[in-house]
């Protein structure tokens, strides 16, 4: 699994971050999120689906 964020359809809600702090941090001084762990966790799957804009996407390998 990897793990991708579209940073220009972020709107920086956080709630990626909540879910799944493993794989991603907000980015306070961008005021958006970013993938901190591109290799991907259980969580990021739920972060995908919990995203308001679909900015997070997953590829399998």
């Amino acid at each position: 699994m990897v793990v991708t964020l579209d940073a220009d359809e972020c709107i920086g809600c956080g709630v990626c971050s909540q879910i799944c702090p493993d794989v991603f941090e907000l980015n306070e001084d961008a005021g958006k999120a970013r993938v901190i762990r591109p290799e991907g966790a259980e969580c990021a799957t739920e972060a995908v689906d919990s995203c308001p804009v679909g900015c997070i996407h997953i590829e399998q390998k």
